[in-house]
């Protein structure tokens, strides 16, 4: 039976149409489309120039705060477009691309599930169109013209020890998180101590995610920091003259790709930095186009609303001019039982005291939405068929106290059909007032924003910032980078910086071992516990999983 097919299972027996009947149907001209094969394109940005069509909506699609239970974030976000499309909306989807790392990892893909997915699903969860590639290549080139510069007489002076630059591979490899290279003789270039981040991870990801344009790109990226010379002063990528290679590597991934859900819907995928060292969001370009060709455009950012929805208000629409026009905070009870102290394996038992204790999160996340942004808000639980009708009338009863209205989500069973209640809300909310805000202003100092951050955002008591870092914060301040946002890098298990205090905490104060300026993206990165850059396989990688068979068609996906 259809119920118990794979997510992979689904999309493969789903009827796809071209990409070029897709493209017409959003309004993109023909000249505007390159095919990559018949069920995926790029769309030139320069549609962005030439059309004058009204934008459309934004509707930011968030969650409470991330555990094993999962929340379905993805998911709704395809299904609500789907619903609103049920319901004779003109409506688009922007959406990540996603790394290899976590397909091949512990989460698998993030192109949806059930049947509220993104199609051709393999294809999008594996090289998808190269744009991860061509930022590797980017990142890459700058790193191996860095140490050329060094081996080749060091004309800016870098100190070796002061290199802040990495080399980055899309994968997940703890071999690789600190190497040391440049052995084997004079030849072979200069010793020192290196290592690589996750391509998500490069702060090229972040510039390509913010970037508005083609020339924007370049302005980002000859802003790069990557190291500091022996009297201190930074060093970037237009000193050593990389800017325009990169640029060529970047110009075609620069182009938003166009894929489609399930039922139809014109969907962009395109980029995808991480969500707790960078802004977790897809790029600009894409939400932009997405708002050009749809009346209602649906997006997500990455983790829990404290971390990817707070980048996305506070960086994202600061620098590109978005104003959303409504939020949807995903929930499930079960998560919200795990919040409560309920084990995982005691998940299907309806335990109304667990969620009680749990339901403070979804609450906070809530309360920030819509009383620090001021926006407004719907939850969508996002049912299992294990939730009671007391569960979920309980989370009902706690979210309307605060004046916010629940719709139940089943568009991983349903499709865009389990949206059409959800679709109907966020429509009325659109019609709301708004009165969008950030959570701090840029003529803050750098500490002022990290403690509105923590504060405001968080529920903490303040901020305890560590000797090596307020040494940092000072050496940046008088660079001048103090009026940048601050992007912070966070566990996203947590509203603390310390993953086992689920729910709601309170009383806590989060520790900032160290700050850094990502120039180029043009935020402040405060550093908080032990963010990994490179993740690691688990004992039993997805990986042993994912299989092809001899007429080419991939199984195993999730």
């Amino acid at each position: 039976m259809a119920e118990y097919l794979s997510d992979i299972e689904i999309a493969q027996q789903t009827k796809v149409a071209p990409i070029t009947e897709i493209a017409a149907r959003a309004g993109i001209g023909e000249k505007y489309l390159e095919q990559y094969g018949k069920y995926k394109a790029k769309v030139d940005y320069s549609l962005l120039k030439e059309s004058n069509r009204k934008d459309g909506k934004l509707i930011l699609v968030t969650a409470i705060t991330p555990t094993p239970a999962g929340e379905g974030k993805t998911t709704t976000t395809i299904g609500l477009a789907d619903g609103l499309k049920r319901i004779g909306k003109n409506v688009t989807v922007a959406l990540r691309e996603p790394s290899l790392g976590p397909v091949f990892g512990v989460k698998g893909g993030a192109a949806g599930g059930g049947y509220a997915q993104v199609v051709p699903m393999e294809d999008i969860n594996l090289h998808f169109t190269g744009d991860f590639h061509a930022i590797g290549a980017a990142n890459n080139l700058l790193a191996a013209m860095l140490d050329n510069h060094i081996y080749q007489g060091n004309a800016l002076n870098i100190d070796p020890r002061r290199i802040t630059w990495r080399r980055c591979v899309d994968m997940n490899d703890r071999q690789l998180r600190f190497v040391t290279d440049g052995l084997g003789g004079r030849v072979n270039g200069v010793p020192r101590e290196d290592g690589y981040d996750i391509t998500v991870a490069s702060e090229i990801m972040a510039v390509f995610c913010l970037a508005s344009d083609i020339d924007d790109l370049k302005k980002r990226l000859s802003r790069i920091v990557v190291a500091y010379t022996y009297d201190e002063k930074p060093v970037t990528a237009g000193d050593l003259k990389a800017v325009g290679a990169m640029a060529a590597l970047l110009k075609d991934a620069l182009k938003p790709n166009l894929v489609q859900t399930l039922e139809g819907t014109p969907a962009f995928v395109h980029g995808g930095p991480f969500a707790n060292i960078a802004h977790g969001c897809n790029s600009v370009i894409a939400t932009r186009m997405a708002l050009k060709l749809g009346d209602y455009t649906v997006t997500e950012a990455g983790f829990g609303a404290d971390l990817g929805a707070e980048k996305f208000l506070d960086i994202k629409c600061r620098y590109a001019g978005l104003k959303p026009a409504a939020v949807v905070v995903v929930a499930t009870v079960r998560a919200l039982k795990m919040h409560g102290g309920m084990d995982k394996k005691e998940l299907g038992n309806e335990n109304l005291a667990a969620l009680e204790k749990g339901i403070p999160n979804l609450l906070r996340h809530v309360h920030n939405i819509k009383d620090v942004y001021k926006l407004p808000c719907v939850v969508a639980v996002n049912r299992f068929p294990t939730d009671t009708d007391k569960e979920i009338e309980l989370v009902i009863e706690k979210c309307r106290e605060l004046g916010v209205n629940v719709r139940l989500s089943t568009v991983w069973a349903n499709g865009g059909k389990g949206g059409v209640e959800l679709a109907e809300e966020v429509v009325r909310l659109c019609e709301e007032k708004n009165d969008f805000t950030f959570s701090y202003e840029l003529d803050c100092s750098i500490e002022e924003k990290i403690e509105a951050i923590v504060k405001k955002i968080y529920g903490g008591d303040g901020v305890n910032i560590t000797p090596a870092a307020k040494k940092e914060i000072d050496r940046l301040t008088a660079l001048g980078f103090d009026k940048l946002p601050v992007c912070m890098a966070k566990t996203q298990y947590s509203f603390s910086d310390d993953m086992t205090k689920l729910g709601a905490p309170t009383g806590f104060t989060v520790t900032v071992r160290n700050v850094k300026v990502s120039a180029g993206a043009g935020f402040i990165v405060a550093l908080t516990g032990d963010i990994m850059t490179m993740p690691g396989l688990p004992k039993v990688p997805a990986a042993e999983k994912i299989d092809v068979d001899s007429d080419g068609k991939i199984s195993g996906l999730f």
